[in-house]
């Protein structure tokens, strides 16, 4: 942290949440404080917060829609997902609606809340730092064309999803469908990919730990993952390993899948016009090394690896 501390809103309807949480962050940062999520977005309206750490479950508003309207109000500020009560409605909702930075189960481990708390005031500051320099200058608006020329891969073994994604996308997006994981990657190795869209059918292949190293790697690279799969735990490790951009069940909801390959794209674009940008999308180590990796999924790994180093170079 720099000498000037963060500033950290903590909303929960719980008297005794807030105060354990005082006591972990002191010091560390401005606490803010407020049982109401109401007067939480009010608060971000009149101030710069950096931080909001909102329970989901709150009378009257909950903390999606608390994060929601923070990213509306305060794109800069960083939000998390505190939450006990890990719903499938909710943990899809806090990545589609207040595209938040990390999902955080209670009762929390305190070491690992203050390192992400943390992490997330470290990308804030930097962004409110950056936004504040740019104020005398008008920005450049995000060209037509750098969205309209983008490439989209939809991993499909069946083809539905990439014959819905071709109809709703412009024909000067490309799309290429790819049926197996192997050939999504090859296409993104041989390419400069803004959006995948990955059918997601098993808890235990090889695709949900595919999109998380690629967010490693290819930070401005979107992801829209379409599942029939409930499961809520999948959903938050790619949340927070994965940093996917949108959830969507399936079939997906031919307005839903539209709103996000727009939505996907035209980020896409701010990320690559703006690499700063990019850190926001930082995601946690992963929780082991997939196993039984073919070895011609680690070569087609390798060649992905070695096009992102040469980008950045």
């Amino acid at each position: 942290m720099t000498d000037a501390l963060p500033s950290v809103l903590f909303v929960d309807d719980e008297e005794r949440v807030l105060r354990s949480l005082r006591m972990l962050f002191r010091g560390r940062c401005e606490i803010l404080a407020t049982t109401s999520g109401r007067e939480a977005i009010d608060w971000v309206r009149q101030r710069r917060i950096h931080v909001v750490v909102s329970d989901q479950r709150m009378p009257g508003v909950t903390g999606v829609e608390v994060l929601r309207a923070v990213a509306e109000h305060s794109p800069a500020t960083m939000r998390v997902l505190l939450t006990g009560y890990a719903d499938m409605d909710s943990v899809a909702a806090s990545v589609n609606e207040g595209e938040i930075y990390r999902f955080v189960e209670k009762p929390w481990n305190g070491p690992y809340l203050l390192d992400v708390v943390e992490q997330a005031a470290r990308v804030a500051m930097r962004d409110f730092a950056a936004a504040q320099a740019r104020a005398a200058v008008v920005p450049a608006p995000v060209e037509a064309a750098s969205v309209i020329a983008a490439r989209v891969v939809v991993l499909d073994d069946g083809g539905a999803i990439a014959a819905q994604v071709r109809e709703l996308l412009p024909a000067a997006v490309h799309v290429d469908h790819a049926r197996t994981l192997e050939e999504a990657l090859s296409v993104l190795a041989e390419h400069d990919v803004a959006v995948v869209v990955a059918q997601l059918s098993s808890t235990h292949g090889d695709v949900a730990d595919a999109l998380k190293r690629l967010k490693r790697l290819r930070p401005a690279t979107l992801a829209i993952v379409v599942s029939p799969l409930r499961d809520s735990r999948l959903v938050i490790g790619l949340i927070n390993e994965g940093q996917i951009f949108r959830f969507l069940l399936q079939p997906p909801v031919r307005e839903l899948l539209r709103r996000g390959l727009t939505a996907a794209l035209e980020r896409h674009a701010e990320l690559r016009a703006n690499a700063g940008l990019q850190h926001r999308y930082g995601v946690e180590p992963l929780r082991g090394e997939p196993s039984g990796v073919p070895g011609r999924l680690l070569q087609v790994w390798r060649r992905i690896r070695e096009a992102a180093v040469a980008r950045i170079g």
